[in-house]
């Protein structure tokens, strides 16, 4: 009886399993065809030239990365999703000693926010990433929601500690971070929650107003986000992008082992 009851209790779990990955499947080939309808008229900007940065030490950042009114439209559309006016606010997560903050997926700007999408997937801004660490990079793929997010510190002691971004696929893996928002008590009128680096043996201080691109090869550079204070803002687009964006198996288990820490149970079917 009890042998019975187990393996009707298996076969329960084994099927919800697979109606929900069959789900998430179903999804992500809606989403695909989504971001290829936006992509089809992507955003276009005047990139710097490669010779603007070295990327010597793998990481690089630009100040007043877009043009106005082209940050304006991504800065606003983030908003939409974060501010006052959202109809559901970020993800929030809490990793204890390690992480707090919120996060907006890849699937929900998808849905509600084109020009990041379409900046994104911008030739324009692959060409430059390209350029500057000296290989071709392509996006990293849509059920990563990793691949382009929103990170939000608004709650006294939002934060994320010391740590590489783990590569989960074959070709080399980069990170870039525009700065949407940042306002606090701190120098010049920004947060206190600063982006560190360890550079050659040195911690480094990159401060990240709005319009700051800072990018880096995270698998390669320890980096850490300070606590933000009561009353402070802090609000980064994130995108990853990688040479070769397939994955070994082991790659994606632990990728997706990863992402139930931001995203829930639901990053174990994507």
């Amino acid at each position: 009886m009890i042998a019975e009851m187990v393996m009707s209790a298996g076969a329960v779990t084994a099927g919800g399993f697979a109606y929900a990955k069959s789900r998430r499947a179903k999804l992500y080939r809606e989403l695909g065809s989504s971001v290829s309808r936006i992509a089809a008229t992507p955003l276009s900007f005047a990139a710097p030239g490669s010779s603007a940065a070295s990327f010597a030490d793998r990481l690089i950042f630009v100040p007043d990365f877009l043009p106005d009114a082209a940050f304006e439209t991504i800065r606003s559309e983030a908003e939409r999703l974060v501010g006052p006016e959202r109809l559901e606010g970020p993800e929030r997560s809490f990793v204890p000693a390690h992480k707090k903050g919120g996060t907006v997926a890849y699937e929900t700007l998808i849905a509600a926010a084109p020009a990041i999408i379409a900046f994104y997937h911008s030739p324009d801004l692959q060409g430059f990433v390209s350029k500057l660490v000296g290989e071709t990079v392509r996006p990293t793929p849509i059920s990563d929601q990793s691949s382009l997010s929103l990170l939000f510190y608004d709650r006294p002691g939002d934060h994320i500690g010391w740590h590489y971004d783990h590569n989960f696929y074959r070709g080399r893996h980069f990170t870039l971070l525009l700065a949407l928002d940042n306002r606090g008590r701190g120098e010049k009128g920004l947060s206190h929650a600063e982006l560190k680096a360890r550079i050659g043996g040195e911690e480094k201080v990159i401060a990240t107003p709005p319009n700051m691109l800072v990018v880096f090869e995270g698998a390669r550079v320890s980096h850490k986000v300070t606590p933000i204070l009561e009353g402070e803002r802090r609000l980064m687009l994130s995108m990853t992008y990688c040479i070769d964006p397939r994955a070994y198996w082991w790659q994606g288990v632990s990728r997706r082992i990863k992402d139930t820490a931001f995203y829930g149970i639901r990053a174990l079917w994507t």
